[in-house]
């Protein structure tokens, strides 16, 4: 996939500048140790024809406090930087786009404060991360990362050296994603989406505490409270999983996807005819700003 070519733009700290041109130090933090800050979000072309970043203000805030909870200097306002990415996807002429905003340290081999660092804005168009069909997924050996050992909810570069591992770990194997446990065995999250399952008329997902909060996640629940879908937060078993009737991935990169199966044992649920598949088609006219036909259970 090309993330650039000799035509794009991206914003650094307040200037447009080409792509392949921009510049950083080999020996930033960020560079050797992990230590940067990112969202990730997506824009749409509406069902109007308008460019619309899905949920700016809520990624730009948590950017924010992703920063300030990795001890990163931060500058800009949420409407400064909101600006910057309509800008950006101007100039790159991009509607349904990927973003990432990234806040990055300069030189400093040292483990001391920083009193600057760097914020650049990127885009680029792609598919849904983890593409259409239904997905195989295997529970990794992989944990999440003990949330007393890090700033767990805080959206940080180097926590995704554990995720990149988890998903390599399941594509190795023949499964299209992984599915991470927390330290005590319960279900938390994949590399990068949180997940929902579905049993009994019910949906369930992991609670806070060992997983990202994430953006698209609590859309799911804006969207279940439309649709009278009821939904039970809680620390859940693989072996409760296993006996669900459906499941999916929710984040930004891979919006709303289904399951196949877990550890090779398939969903005995039809995903045409699942609460879940209810709640994916809701959220794809969410976010292109189509009105939905919500139908209630």
């Amino acid at each position: 996939m090309n993330y650039y070519n000799e035509h794009t733009v991206l914003w650094l700290d307040g200037h447009i500048v080409k792509a392949s041109e921009a510049k950083t130090d080999l020996y930033g933090q960020s560079l050797h140790y992990g230590y940067a800050v990112f969202e990730g979000i997506r824009s749409y072309r509406t069902a109007a024809g308008t460019t619309k970043i899905f949920k700016a203000t809520e990624h730009f805030d948590r950017l924010k406090r992703s920063a300030e909870a990795c001890n990163l200097p931060y500058p800009y306002t949420t409407p400064e930087l909101i600006d910057a990415t309509y800008e950006v996807l101007e100039k790159n002429q991009l509607q349904d786009a990927y973003i990432r905003p990234l806040v990055y340290a300069p030189a400093n081999m040292s483990f001391n404060l920083n009193e600057t660092s760097f914020t650049t804005i990127q885009t680029w168009a792609m598919a849904p991360f983890l593409g259409e069909k239904l997905l195989k997924v295997m529970t990794s050996s992989f944990q999440r990362p003990n949330p007393k050992g890090f700033n767990i909810e805080a959206k940080a570069s180097g926590h995704y050296v554990n995720s990149i591992l988890a998903s390599q770990e399941a594509k190795a194997k023949g499964y299209d994603e992984a599915l991470l446990t927390d330290m005590n065995g319960f279900i938390a999250e994949g590399p990068g989406a949180n997940m929902f399952f579905e049993k009994d008329g019910r949906l369930f997902t992991p609670a806070l505490g060992n997983i990202l909060p994430g953006i698209t996640r609590a859309t799911v629940f804006e969207i279940c409270r439309e649709l009278s879908i009821p939904v039970e937060e809680g620390q859940f078993t693989p072996a409760q999983l296993a006996r669900a009737d459906a499941a999916f991935f929710c984040g930004t990169a891979a919006e709303v996807i289904g399951w196949d199966s877990i550890d090779g044992k398939a969903f005995p649920a039809d995903w045409k005819d699942t609460l879940s598949r209810k709640v994916q088609l809701a959220y794809k006219d969410l976010v292109i700003e189509k009105q939905h036909q919500l139908e209630a259970i």
